[in-house]
């Protein structure tokens, strides 16, 4: 799904395609293959998170007008996730069957596809992008018992949203702590 969209942004005068992102998207398949070849289960799942960031306002056109839009199109308030789930690497342990690790990735200040943005393109304010590295909780909810299989067919239809817990967040070579992140 997401190499259609990395298509689209290679013809995009205001984007343009990004190697790095169509190796990411590669990387999600074979994170499957691998885990389903190795290990019969998936223990590692992609998980995404969004909340709606500070930008889109600047640059409705790129970065979405409404929430709809924002949800794929505005960057900055993504968050893609690696959920590795615990009991599945501990076996002999206590930890709950459902309880996930998480590490997530995005970045901020971004409101064109160049660092520095064309006048012609977004003559609005300069701002600074940085990366954002990420450490939560996470649930697993495919792995709640349930006997409802109205329960079992809506949480797998999320187990690709990141729940949100308290978070560390690492950017610009600090340290920060978030009561509760999407």
């Amino acid at each position: 799904f997401i190499g259609t969209l990395e298509v689209f942004d290679g013809y995009s005068e205001k984007w343009g395609a990004s190697w790095s992102d169509l190796v990411a998207n590669s990387t999600g398949i074979g994170l499957y293959a691998f885990q389903s070849y190795c290990w019969d289960e998936q223990r590692i799942l992609p998980k995404y998170s969004f909340y709606s960031s500070d930008y889109a306002p600047y640059r409705p056109d790129a970065l979405g007008a409404n929430f709809t839009e924002q949800l794929i199109k505005d960057y900055n308030g993504q968050t893609q996730w690696l959920s590795f789930n615990l009991k599945s690497f501990l076996k002999n342990t206590n930890v709950p069957v459902w309880l996930n690790l998480a590490v997530g990735y995005s970045g901020n200040g971004m409101v064109s596809g160049r660092k520095e943005a064309e006048p012609s393109v977004y003559p609005g304010p300069y701002f600074e992008r940085y990366r954002q590295y990420f450490l939560s909780l996470d649930l697993d909810l495919t792995r709640i018992k349930t006997n409802s299989k109205c329960l079992k067919s809506v949480f797998q239809v999320l187990k690709f949203i990141k729940v949100p817990f308290p978070a560390l967040e690492l950017s610009r070579g600090t340290v920060k702590a978030h009561v509760l992140y999407f």
